[in-house]
């Protein structure tokens, strides 16, 4: 099933088919493989990547990762205030992490002040929160393994005959 997953992984798109000659299994345990690991919630859901470096438009939207520092709950950890953070609809992912800060917490909003925002009225207001530091994300070069490298541009002038 390991190996299974690691080539979906790395491609979503492959074919039950060429999965099975890859892993020499038959296409049948294969299809029946995906579907137990689909239904048991170990794949949740098949994403498309997109190199947002090539859609660039201006207002296309702003990436952050905010650290966030938080005071643990008696019986609860860090679990509760977690679960208040990444119910946002900006918050695209939430991680407990080691380190100065307990919380990293990612963020997409259409413009810098809209993040400034999020941050000022929405996370620092949850009780428990003690301090955030924000980084906006400038370039992405590579993401999720994804090389995100543009293709060089032909800077020649075309000769017209």
């Amino acid at each position: 099933m390991k190996d299974i997953l690691e080539i979906l992984e790395k491609d979503a798109r492959i074919t039950p088919q060429e999965i099975a000659k890859m892993v020499g299994r038959s296409v049948e345990s294969v299809k029946k493989a995906i579907k137990k690991m689909e239904t048991d919630g170990i794949i949740l859901k098949y994403k498309t990547v997109l190199n947002s470096e090539m859609l660039r438009e201006e207002g296309s939207g702003v990436r952050a990762l905010i650290e966030v520092k938080v005071t643990p709950q008696k019986g609860l950890g860090f679990d509760n205030v977690a679960e208040r953070i990444y119910q946002f609809p900006e918050v695209t992912s939430c991680y407990l992490m080691s380190g100065t800060y307990d919380l990293l917490v990612v963020v997409e909003a259409k413009s810098l002040h809209a993040i400034s925002d999020f941050v000022s009225e929405k996370l620092s207001s949850i009780q428990h929160v003690r301090g955030t530091v924000t980084h906006f994300i400038l370039k992405k070069y590579k993401e999720n393994g994804d090389l995100l490298k543009q293709p060089p541009q032909d800077k020649r002038q075309a000769i017209l005959l």
